[in-house]
């Protein structure tokens, strides 16, 4: 499967998915995002059953904005609709390619089980941390 280009019309829908999703936040005039394209590129085309998106941020400044997006590239990694990575950086391809494995790997009952707990423990930290009176 190619790369598709990605915005703020088609993000939540793409990122929201049952599978994997990478995200390859990049400008046409970023050297390193132009010497990261055609790893991200080869790697679309080998794993055929992930989507690779590719958001310009030229393009989609408020989508960059509400992403915090400081440096490019930036590379996310989502799984089921829940974010597991996201580095600012070229990787190369044996790099990406072990963080794929990585992903693949990951029981996401464990990790969706993690995030109840971690919400839980922030819900009761406000209660904790507020001034008897």
């Amino acid at each position: 499967m190619a790369t598709i280009e990605i915005g703020k019309d088609n993000f939540k829908d793409t990122v929201s998915k049952e599978g994997i999703v990478l995200l390859d936040w990049w400008a046409a005039w970023c050297a390193p995002c132009r010497s990261f394209a055609p790893i991200f590129e080869q790697a679309s085309e080998k794993h055929s059953d992930i989507i690779f998106g590719k958001i310009d941020t030229d393009k989609e400044p408020e989508l960059a904005s509400a992403f915090a997006i400081r440096s490019i590239p930036t590379l996310m990694v989502f799984r089921d609709g829940i974010m597991l990575f996201e580095q600012a950086g070229a990787l190369p391809a044996e790099a990406l390619e072990d963080l794929i494995r990585q992903v693949r790997a990951l029981d996401m009952n464990e990790i969706r089980q993690r995030l109840v707990e971690r919400q839980a423990q922030q819900q009761q930290q406000p209660e904790a941390e507020s001034p008897k009176t």
